[in-house]
């Protein structure tokens, strides 16, 4: 029995997906989902509401941020295209003329749903803490949860956990304080 070759993913591969269908090069394989469902866009629209004003725009906040929703970040051999990301500015002072991204992400943000919440999980969570990315929040829209994560000698340490209508305020954006239950509908 001979072994089939598994064919490696090229952007090429994502280029051709159809405009509905969300794709990453992930560990070689390409990974699809559909656009985000509404609770799922919701929770991430309401949440870069709330960083983008005091972390970007220095609006009631300390400013110094890129806060970007969905950008392709091309990242060693990965394409990842996290639900939210955000660079200090001090690493990234101006964004790129590509449409994506090769600094690696300060903080990632991942919206949890049926269709994607194992790969963020299992697979995405350990190569951002192999790429280096300090802060990870996780949000289940249908749970109304938020698990706030931090890169320690590069293994996740779970910082905070947030419910229904609990005030968040968690690194990297603790100098802002907001209701999560903001991001449910």
């Amino acid at each position: 029995m001979s072994d089939l070759a598994i064919k490696q993913a090229t952007y090429q591969d994502i280029i051709d997906l159809p405009g509905n269908i969300v794709g990453e090069i992930i560990n070689g394989q390409l990974e699809t989902h559909p656009r985000p469902a509404p609770k799922h866009a919701l929770a991430a629209g309401s949440l870069g509401d709330e960083l983008v004003s005091p972390f970007q725009k220095g609006r009631g906040g300390p400013g110094g941020w890129w806060i970007l929703p969905e950008p392709e970040c091309h990242l060693g051999t990965h394409v990842l295209v996290p639900d939210l990301a955000g660079w200090r500015r001090q690493r990234m002072p101006v964004l790129p003329e590509t449409a994506w991204f090769d600094v690696v992400p300060d903080w990632a943000c991942e919206i949890l749903s049926p269709s994607t919440a194992r790969l963020d999980r299992i697979v995405k969570m350990p190569i951002y803490a192999q790429l280096g990315v300090v802060h990870l929040w996780l949000i289940d829209p249908n749970l109304q949860t938020l698990e706030a994560y931090q890169l320690h000698d590069s293994h996740w340490l779970l910082i905070g956990t947030f419910a229904n209508d609990q005030a968040v305020s968690i690194a990297p954006f603790a100098e802002h304080t907001f209701s999560l239950s903001d991001l449910w509908e």
